[in-house]
């Protein structure tokens, strides 16, 4: 009887988690969790191929938890700012009103591309305020984002814990942006993974966002992809960050475990 309950348990979760062939990997990756127990780390990482073939995946519970998306949501976003014509290019300017706006970086003009890259949050909640809330609604539907919870403050919710995603939904989003099956112009996707580009190097790419709810919230993220030759590989990890001190970690632990899985 043991037997027989476990081949059902092993066959729904191929079933679960699409396996094709058998090629996929266990739901638990070793090599993931060494990378996240070497810093005593409470977190989880999906690692996926672009065709769904491979899956790696480090704390398979959290891996299926929504949080709040933070700034990861900036992918999306800007998505949803080009196609209601709020911004237009890479190159469309926010002037800076002078006020300290809370990091040094975001004390400036800046361009899409500028406040993409250091997650200038007024400029992203001046962008929203031009959006409106009727068109999120329908936007988050459109991409299937998550919770599609928007809350009453339309300059807040990717940030406030209304609107949750969880990794694996993380995976299933840039798996569409990379494809382009999501409901935007090529262009307007194109312009999206150019400012998503964090690191080159001689063998590969990385194109990513990274995120902080805060401390109240506690959840820090790095999710994207990395071009490596011909092979694409998704990525979406998040961890209990308590501080703003552990911010490097997010990419270190990312990195490390690619680098564990052989990808870079």
């Amino acid at each position: 009887m043991r037997v027989i309950c476990g081949v059902i348990f092993l066959l729904a979760m191929s079933v679960a988690y699409g396996d094709s062939g058998g090629q996929q990997e266990g739901l638990q990756s070793e090599p993931l969790a060494r990378v996240f127990q070497a810093e005593d780390m409470v977190g989880t990482l999906v690692v996926a191929s672009a065709d769904g073939e491979v899956l790696h995946v480090h704390n398979a519970e959290r891996a299926e938890t929504r949080f709040s998306p933070a700034s990861t949501f900036k992918i999306p976003n800007t998505l949803i700012a080009l196609d209601a014509a709020v911004v237009t290019s890479k190159d469309t300017t926010f002037e800076w009103d002078g006020s300290d706006k809370g990091l040094p970086a975001w004390n400036m003009d800046q361009t899409l591309e500028s406040a993409f890259k250091v997650s200038c949050v007024w400029c992203y909640q001046e962008m929203a305020r031009s959006i409106g809330s009727e068109r999120y609604n329908s936007a988050l539907a459109d991409i299937d984002y998550g919770n599609q919870q928007l809350g009453d403050h339309v300059d807040q919710f990717w940030l406030n814990d209304d609107l949750q995603i969880s990794a694996h939904e993380q995976i299933a989003f840039l798996r569409k942006l990379m494809d382009y099956s999501l409901p935007y112009r090529r262009e307007h996707v194109d312009i999206v993974k150019d400012i998503m580009l964090a690191e080159r190097t001689a063998d590969y790419s990385i194109y990513a966002k990274t995120g902080w709810t805060g401390a109240k919230l506690g959840v820090g993220w790095y999710v994207g992809y990395v071009e490596k030759g011909d092979n694409v590989w998704l990525f979406a990890m998040n961890m209990r960050m308590d501080r703003a001190e552990q911010a490097a970690l997010r990419k270190e632990l990312t990195t490390r475990s690619l680098r564990a899985l052989g990808i870079l």
